[in-house]
C-alpha cells in the first residue's frame, strides 16, 4: 500500500520579510525618536529665565530677586558654582534687567551679544568668581542712532503707504549694538535712493507694526531670522503682507541699493566695459539715433539706483555704460573724449560733434538736468517718432507753425557707414554755420546765403539723416530704383554711396478747405481714415550731385533750393509717400537686466525653502511622526494577524481553469462559425440539390 506523504507544516517567515514588512513604522519611530531627542533641544535651548530658575516671562523685580538669592547661596557657600555657570547667570541678568533687551528678547527672541559669554569664558577660565570683572554688557547710546527719517508709526502707517512710491523700512531698536553701527550706512543707503524710494524706520516699539512686518515660525511666534537690523521693501500699491520683499544679505550700501533697484524696481543693470570693448561691445552695436552716456568710475561700484532709473525713463534716447577709470589709460581717454579725471560723464552726440564731458560726481536732480539737455543728437535721425516733430512728414506739420506755406527739409541718407558718417558730419557742420549766422549782422553776410540763413531762422529748414537700409522703401521713393542702388536696402557689396536730397513742401490752403469738407459731408469712418491717410501738403525733391564732402557747396545748393522754391509758382502736386517703418519696439529690459530678474527669483525660490525649513523646529513634529509610527504598526499587525484560509476541495486548480477556458474559447469559435454558415444564402455551386445526378465519364482524355 503505497504510502501519502505528509503534509508539511507552514514555514515561520523570516527575519528580512518581517523587518521589510515593518520598514516604514521602524522608520517613523526613528525619525520621531532622533527629532526629540536631537532636533527639539537644539531648537529649544534652555533660556535665560531657565538660568535663573524663574518662569518665562518674568518681571524685572522676579529675576532680580532671584539674582540676589543665587548670590547670596554663593557668598554663603550653600551652592558652589563654576565659572562659566556664573557668567550665564550674570549675562542673563544684565540681559534681563535692561528694559529694551528684555522686551525685544521676550517678544522677538532677539539675543545678539550672546557670543560675549564664549569670548568671556575664555578670558576668565583659570581664575576664580572673585576675579570676574562685571557688568558683561554695555547698552548703546541712543543718540548713536539717527532719528531724522520718517519714523512709521501704527498712527501714520496707513497714511504714509498711499504714496506711489515704493518703501524701504528699517526695523531697528534702540537697544541694539549692530542697529546703532548701521547707521551710518543706513544713511548713504537713504542717499541712493533719494527720489526714487520713500525711506522710513520702525522701532520695535511699536510692537503691532513691528510683529507685522517680522518673520513667523510654525507656531506663529515673531521673530528676526537675520536678526536687527531688518530691510524690508514695499513696492507701491502693495496693502498685504506676502508682497513684502526682505533683505537677505551683506548690510553694505552696494548690496542693499542693488537688491532693491533689481528686485523692487525692476531696473536694467549698467554694465562695464573696457578700453577694448567700449567700440565693438557698447558703440557699435547701440542703436545710431541714441545719444551715448558713458560713466567714468574710480571704484568700480555699481550704477546708483537714480542712474538706472534714468537709464529706463530714457531708453528711446540714450544707452548707457560704465568704465572703470585706470591711471595708465588716463591718455586715451583724454585723446577719445577730453576726460581728465573720474568720476565723469560723457555724452556723445553724433559724429563729428565734440562729446559733452561733466566732470565731478552728480546727484539725482543734476544729473537728470543734464539728461535732459543732452538726451537729443545734434543731428536727428529720420524716424517714425521723429518725422513730425522734425518737421517732415507730408501730413501738413511744420517747426515754423501750420501757417507756413513753404518749408524744406534737407535729408541724408545711406547705409550705416564711415561714409554716412562723413556726410552727417557735414550737415552738422552746416547746422552750426547756420546757427552762427543767426547772430551776426545782416549786412556782412554772404547774400547768396540769405535765403538759406532766412529759412534756417525761421525754422523752415530743418536737417536730418536717414537709414536708407531700414527705410528702403522711403529712400527709393525720393531717389528713384536707378540712382538708389549703392544707397538703399541691403548691402549688396563693399560700395556704400550716401546721397543728399531737399524736398521742399507746399501747402495748399484751398485744397486743405475742400478735405475738411469732405470729411463733414461723408461721415463714414472708412472714407475719413482714406483722406487722412493721403499726403496733405505737396512735395518736390531735389538731389544733390555735387562732392559730398564741400560743405561750402552744399551750402550753396541748399540756399539756391530754397531761393527758387520761394520765389516760383510752382503748381501744387500731391501724391501717396510710403510712410517710414516704424521703429523697432526695444524693450525696457536689457540682458543684465532679466539676469537681475532672475536673481531675484532665485532669491524667492531661497526664501521658500528657507520658509520651510523654518518648519522643521515645530514641536508637533515629532508627535506626529510617533502617531504615524502606531498607526502604521497597528495597520500591519491586524493583516498579519487574520488567518489565511485553505482553498476549498471543489476549487478547480490554475491548471484545470486553464484547459476550461481554452475549451470555451474552441466552442465559442465553432458557434461562431456555425452561425455563420447558416446566414448564407444557398447556392448551386455551393450545394448538391436533392435530385442531382453525377453522370459517369467515359475512358477519353
Amino acid at each position: 500500500m503505497a504510502s501519502v506523504p505528509a503534509t508539511p507544516p507552514p514555514s515561520s517567515p523570516s527575519i528580512a520579510s518581517t523587518v521589510k514588512a515593518y520598514s516604514l513604522p521602524l522608520l517613523l519611530f526613528a525619525g520621531a525618536l532622533f527629532y526629540q531627542l536631537c532636533v527639539i533641544p537644539n531648537a529649544f535651548p534652555p533660556s535665560h529665565y531657565d538660568v535663573l530658575k524663574i518662569e518665562s516671562h518674568s518681571s524685572a523685580e522676579k529675576v532680580k530677586e532671584a539674582y540676589e538669592e543665587l548670590e547670596l547661596r554663593w557668598k554663603s557657600g550653600v551652592e558652589v558654582s563654576d565659572t562659566l555657570e556664573t557668567l550665564k547667570i550674570q549675562y542673563a541678568y544684565e540681559l534681563l534687567t535692561n528694559p529694551l533687551w528684555k522686551r525685544d528678547y521676550d517678544i522677538f527672541g532677539i539675543d545678539e551679544q550672546h557670543h560675549v559669554i564664549e569670548t568671556v569664558s575664555k578670558r576668565y577660565a583659570e581664575k576664580s568668581i572673585s576675579e570676574l570683572d562685571f557688568p558683561l554688557l554695555d547698552a548703546p547710546s541712543s543718540e548713536s542712532i539717527d532719528h531724522s527719517f520718517k519714523v512709521i508709526t501704527a498712527s501714520n502707517a496707513q497714511s504714509l503707504f498711499l504714496d506711489a512710491k515704493p518703501w524701504v523700512i528699517q526695523l531697528h531698536s534702540f537697544g541694539s549694538k549692530r542697529c546703532a553701527q548701521f547707521s551710518e550706512i543706513w544713511k548713504k543707503i537713504a542717499s541712493s535712493l533719494d527720489g526714487i524710494a520713500n525711506i522710513g524706520m520702525v522701532e520695535l516699539g511699536e510692537i503691532q507694526l513691528a510683529i507685522h512686518f517680522a518673520d513667523k515660525r510654525s507656531t506663529g511666534k515673531p521673530y528676526f531670522r537675520n536678526g536687527l537690523p531688518s530691510l524690508i521693501a514695499i513696492p507701491s500699491g502693495c496693502r498685504a503682507a506676502n508682497c513684502f520683499t526682505r533683505f537677505d544679505g551683506e548690510l553694505s550700501v552696494d548690496a542693499v541699493t542693488d537688491w532693491f533697484a533689481t528686485t523692487v524696481l525692476a531696473l536694467p543693470q549698467i554694465m562695464y566695459h573696457s578700453k577694448e570693448s567700449l567700440v565693438p561691445h557698447f558703440l557699435a552695436k547701440t542703436s545710431p539715433h541714441k545719444v551715448k552716456v558713458i560713466f567714468f568710475s574710480k571704484t568700480g561700484e555699481r550704477a546708483a539706483p537714480f542712474i538706472r532709473q534714468a537709464a529706463k525713463d530714457y531708453w528711446a534716447y540714450a544707452s548707457f555704460a560704465f568704465i572703470l577709470w585706470r591711471e595708465e589709460d588716463s591718455s586715451y581717454w583724454w585723446t577719445a573724449f577730453g576726460v581728465e579725471s573720474a568720476p565723469s560723464i560723457v555724452f556723445l552726440k553724433g559724429p563729428g560733434v565734440k562729446p559733452v564731458v561733466h566732470h565731478g560726481s552728480v546727484n539725482s536732480s543734476l544729473f537728470l538736468n543734464l539728461m535732459e539737455s543732452n538726451k537729443q543728437q545734434e543731428l536727428r535721425q529720420l524716424r517714425s517718432m521723429t518725422s513730425m516733430e522734425l518737421g517732415c512728414d507730408p501730413r501738413g506739420y511744420s517747426r515754423a507753425g501750420y501757417d507756413t506755406a513753404i518749408w524744406y527739409c534737407a535729408i541724408a541718407v545711406g547705409r550705416l557707414s564711415p561714409e554716412l558718417n562723413k556726410m552727417r558730419e557735414t550737415l552738422y557742420r552746416l547746422q552750426e554755420t547756420l546757427s552762427k549766422y543767426k547772430e551776426l549782422d545782416a549786412s556782412n553776410e554772404d547774400q547768396s546765403l540769405a535765403p538759406a540763413v532766412d529759412a534756417f531762422k525761421r525754422k523752415r529748414l530743418t536737417f536730418t539723416w536717414l537709414d536708407g537700409e531700414k527705410q528702403e522703401a522711403y529712400c527709393q521713393f525720393y531717389l528713384g530704383s536707378a540712382a538708389s542702388i549703392d544707397t538703399c536696402g541691403q548691402r549688396r557689396g563693399v560700395v556704400d554711396e550716401p546721397r543728399l536730397f531737399i524736398i521742399r513742401y507746399l501747402r495748399n490752403t484751398s485744397y486743405e478747405n475742400t478735405r475738411t469738407q469732405e470729411m463733414t459731408k461723408w461721415k463714414s469712418l472708412l472714407v475719413q481714415d482714406m483722406v487722412n491717410d493721403e499726403d496733405h501738403v505737396g512735395q518736390f525733391v531735389a538731389r544733390y550731385n555735387g562732392a559730398a564732402d564741400d560743405a561750402s557747396q552744399i551750402m550753396q545748393w541748399i540756399a539756391s533750393i530754397i531761393a527758387d522754391g520761394d520765389s516760383r509758382d510752382l503748381p501744387f502736386f500731391k501724391f501717396r509717400s510710403p510712410k517710414l517703418v516704424p521703429d523697432d519696439t526695444e524693450p525696457v529690459w536689457s540682458r543684465t537686466a532679466q539676469i537681475g530678474l532672475l536673481k531675484s527669483m532665485k532669491l524667492r525660490i531661497l526664501n521658500f525653502v528657507t520658509g520651510i525649513y523654518d518648519y522643521l523646529d515645530d514641536p508637533r513634529i515629532g508627535p506626529t511622526l510617533l502617531l504615524g509610527a502606531l498607526v502604521s504598526l497597528g495597520t500591519i499587525w491586524l493583516r498579519g494577524s487574520q488567518p489565511v484560509q485553505p482553498p476549498r476541495p471543489n476549487q478547480p486548480s490554475p491548471e484545470a481553469n486553464s484547459g476550461d477556458e481554452s475549451e470555451r474559447r474552441q466552442r465559442r469559435r465553432e458557434r461562431v462559425r456555425t452561425r455563420s454558415n447558416k446566414d448564407q444564402p444557398t447556392s448551386i455551386t455551393d450545394l448538391d440539390p436533392p435530385d442531382a445526378y453525377q453522370m459517369p465519364l467515359s475512358d477519353s482524355d
